[in-house]
């Protein structure tokens, strides 16, 4: 990820996505994507991340009804998001 043309590193682009994660303004959101990262954003790999900080783009309500399948996902969702909500709802049952 680039910000202002300067290459972000790993530890940073991780504490971003953790801040964002938890402070999404949906409370369950910030449960679930929060809990999500905490558990497994150190493991994700740096496509993973990608996908991850795209679906940080999408607004909580979207998320939320893709995450509870009470919604397919958008027409416009990319593959590698639609692994990556896949992995954020099986992290759901797991828990």
């Amino acid at each position: 990820m680039t910000e202002n043309n300067i290459a972000l590193d790993r530890p940073t682009r991780l504490k971003r996505l953790r801040m964002r994660a938890w402070r999404r303004g949906m409370k369950e959101m910030d449960l679930i994507l929060g809990g999500f990262v905490d558990a497994h954003g150190a493991s994700l790999d740096d496509e993973e991340l990608t996908a991850l900080e795209l679906l940080m783009n999408r607004q909580d309500q979207q998320l939320f009804l893709w995450v509870t399948g009470a919604q397919d996902v958008a027409d416009d969702t990319t593959e590698i998001e639609c692994t990556m909500i896949a992995r954020i709802v099986k992290f759901c049952t797991d828990i």
